[in-house]
């Protein structure tokens, strides 16, 4: 048996805590024999082979006493990158119980434990469902809604330091005046609507006003101010940092993509550039 879960990226500018695109990088766990005690074989550095690895606490978080067995992992979703590294981990991890505990859990049952873990749903429903989710986590009930991203071409500048999410939400303020926050959340609603709509063009313009996040986490992410700038004089949607970072998504029309990423692959930084497509299928189990 073998779980595959895509990357995300969350936010998409004002879209804070709330909303998230599942993209094409995938983890793959392949369920092999049974064993005494529990072994994941992978190639990433600092991450536990044993029951302390995050899938393994995942899954006995969800169903304790299922039989260990040997996992093999593999991913191409780089760590502390802004891409949902840890919530295909974790959403891997329910899937695994589901599986092995014979739980039949319903997608949004998958989707409120990984809630439940991950503590905001931006990434983990993406991951579960594909697709645009647009999603609420208040009084620990998650609501969810799963639409499709309108036709544009991803272009990621990932960066080759981490940006760890503690980190980056300490550069956050701790409130925000009422005046704001209207506006704000108004401007949300117009890239969320225009998203629904199809009308990635006015999203674009939306994406890049935000106000709950962006102003303050871009100041840790050195690349984005001049790959932004680049990509508006190219012509693209919308330059917008992917999750807490230090990954810089930029939305482009499929014809400006080539021209986009050799041109910020000239800006020599220290990173490497990726065209990206929207998972349309989530999480899928291959038995």
């Amino acid at each position: 048996m073998k779980i595959i879960v895509p990357a995300t990226s969350a936010n998409i500018g004002p879209g804070f805590d709330s909303v998230g695109v599942a993209l094409s990088k995938y983890l793959a766990v392949e369920v092999l024999e049974h064993t005494n005690e529990w072994i994941v074989e992978h190639q990433l550095e600092h991450v536990p082979s044993d029951q302390n690895n995050l899938l393994i606490r995942t899954a006995l978080t969800v169903a304790k006493h299922i039989q260990p067995h040997r996992l093999k992992m593999e991913s191409d979703i780089p760590l502390a990158r802004g891409l949902g590294s840890s919530s295909s981990v974790i959403v891997a991890g329910i899937e695994l119980a589901n599986q092995l505990g014979k739980l039949n859990l319903s997608q949004d049952e998958k989707l409120q434990l990984a809630t439940k873990i991950e503590g905001h749903p931006d990434n983990v429903a993406p991951a579960i469902y594909g697709n645009l989710v647009i999603s609420s986590y208040v009084n620990k009930k998650v609501q969810a809604v799963v639409t499709d991203f309108p036709p544009t071409s991803f272009v990621a500048f990932i960066p080759n330091y981490p940006l760890r999410t503690s980190e980056s939400r300490g550069v956050l303020p701790t409130q925000m005046g009422y005046k704001k926050a209207v506006a704000a959340s108004s401007i949300a609603n117009v890239a969320i609507a225009s998203l629904m709509s199809g009308d990635i063009e006015k999203a674009g313009q939306l994406i890049q006003l935000d106000m709950f996040h962006e102003p303050y986490r871009q100041l840790l992410v050195k690349e984005f101010c001049p790959i932004k700038q680049l990509a508006q004089e190219i012509g693209a949607y919308a330059t917008y940092l992917s999750g807490a970072g230090p990954t810089v998504m930029v939305l482009a029309p499929a014809e400006k993509e080539a021209e986009l990423i050799e041109a910020i692959e000239a800006l020599q930084l220290d990173g490497s550039v990726h065209s990206l497509t929207v998972d349309t299928k989530g999480i899928q189990v291959i038995l």
